[in-house]
């Protein structure tokens, strides 16, 4: 009888762990994806009780979320979860927003769950051509926007096609995002340079204007902010600090190839 009971409460608190790292990834992908640091603890807080943890403890920075639980049985259970990388998905942030929302109107399994979190990790983000042509039209519409003429749209739709191409071809480099910004930005700017040296685009300081909107971070400031205001003081000073670092970071690199340039 005891060895019988010690392995249904292994089994049991094998399946509180489960649960636990099931909670964790999508506070994760909430993190990764851009939502602020309130969004991320009231989803964790909120699906830990709904699976029955009698005290939950969750303590989340941009890089970090650690999550101490306190089971029915009153075992003390925590795990940490490093964040290496963030970005911006709005897309991802809104399909996690709806899966807590679902489990906390109807519990799902443990295998309901996992599944669950797998299509989530299957669909990723926005296909790759996607993503491409985004660039190139944002690019040409932002340079329009400040004044640019149709000439220029079209430079600053294929200098949005050569940043696009950069950040992509950067992450095998595994840069952290300031240096990531610091190159994206010279080796935009640089292209930008020579499509006006042969003749396409008219303004090349509009043309620049359009791919910096690309990079300055104005969704990680304002969640900085938020951050900050909501009392997560912490959260929104490293985050803020993250942000003007990035932009200092676009200015650094526009700057370095303007004087290599003579420009």
């Amino acid at each position: 009888m005891p060895q019988k009971h010690n392995w249904e409460s292994q089994k049991f608190l094998a399946r509180e762990e489960a649960l636990m790292t099931c909670i964790l990834d999508l506070g994760e992908m909430l993190l990764t994806s851009g939502a602020e640091i309130k969004r991320v603890e009231d989803t964790i807080t909120r699906l830990c009780k709904v699976y029955s943890f009698v005290r939950v403890d969750v303590f989340t920075i941009t890089s970090s979320i650690v999550l101490t639980v306190r089971t029915p049985g009153g075992r003390i259970l925590t795990q940490t979860r490093r964040i290496l990388t963030r970005d911006t998905d709005l897309g991802r942030v809104e399909k996690v927003n709806a899966l807590s929302r679902q489990l906390c109107a109807a519990p799902a399994t443990l295998r309901d769950f996992q599944r669950e979190i797998a299509r989530l990790r299957r669909n990723g983000t926005y296909p790759t051509w996607v993503q491409r042509c985004m660039y190139v039209a944002i690019s040409a519409a932002f340079c329009l926007f400040f004044g640019g003429t149709p000439a220029d749209g079209v430079a600053a739709a294929i200098a949005g096609l050569v940043l696009f191409q950069t950040l992509q071809m950067s992450k095998p480099l595994r840069l952290n995002g300031t240096l990531q910004c610091m190159m994206a930005s010279f080796i935009t700017g640089l292209a930008v340079v020579a499509l006006y040296w042969v003749g396409l685009g008219e303004h090349p300081d509009r043309i620049s204007m359009g791919n910096i909107m690309l990079l300055i971070p104005g969704i990680a400031f304002t969640a900085a902010l938020r951050d900050i205001i909501n009392g997560d003081t912490l959260a929104g000073i490293i985050c803020l600090c993250e942000a003007i670092l990035r932009a200092l970071a676009v200015a650094i690199g526009f700057a370095a190839m303007l004087t290599m340039t003579g420009g």
